[in-house]
């Protein structure tokens, strides 16, 4: 199978749904090509277990996606834990890919590989809706971007539009990374439409 993200731009948009509704996304390559879509992972653990707690959702709620092609070939399940602490990207098989830390809430987070070592940043400015992805020398490797729909759209539906370009050659798993920013960012600092 081919990379569904190898293209250096990519669209990452959310249906438009109630403010209460799962986390859904499609992500399209830069022709608009749907190559990926998003649901909530059932039964994945904490996130699970957090859904069927607390009604509706809130930035600080537990929740996990599943990225699947398709056809539904699995490719990444984004598990977002308790807090705005830790995100890990988790591969097909369940495997450890990378996390999003957080260093300064809603500002920088620190990105590690699956075992564990350092390989990038994520700066975000004021408003969080430009990530700037940044490898271990500090050279910007992706422009996360978060586009304005109206604050009717922003405050009574789940329709977040992101566009992520990535300035190739970016080694893996940062090039992964850097593609999940979109949706790691949009559950820690967006999902709940509060007005920032």
């Amino acid at each position: 199978m081919s990379d569904p993200f190898s293209s250096s731009m990519l669209r990452i948009e959310q249906p438009r749904r109630g403010p209460f509704a799962k986390s859904r996304y499609k992500v399209m390559d830069g022709d608009g090509t749907v190559v990926a879509i998003a649901a909530p992972a059932e039964g994945q653990g904490r996130a699970e277990a957090m859904r069927g707690i607390v009604p509706g959702k809130s930035n600080l709620d537990a929740r996990a996606v599943m990225l699947t092609t398709l056809d539904g070939n699995p490719l990444f399940i984004v598990e977002k834990q308790q807090g705005r602490d830790y995100t890990e990207i988790l591969g097909p098989k369940e495997d450890a890919v990378g996390s999003f830390v957080t260093e300064r809430v809603g500002r920088r987070y620190v990105l590690y590989d699956g075992e564990g070592t350092l390989i990038g940043a994520v700066e975000v400015d004021v408003p969080r809706n430009n990530f700037a992805v940044h490898d271990t020398d500090g050279t910007k490797v992706a422009h996360v971007r978060k586009k304005w729909a109206g604050i009717a759209t922003h405050l009574l539906t789940t329709a977040d539009k992101y566009e992520a370009e990535i300035f190739d050659p970016v080694p893996e798993p940062l090039r992964s990374m850097a593609v999940m920013t979109a949706i790691v960012m949009d559950m820690n600092l967006h999902e709940a439409k509060e007005i920032t």
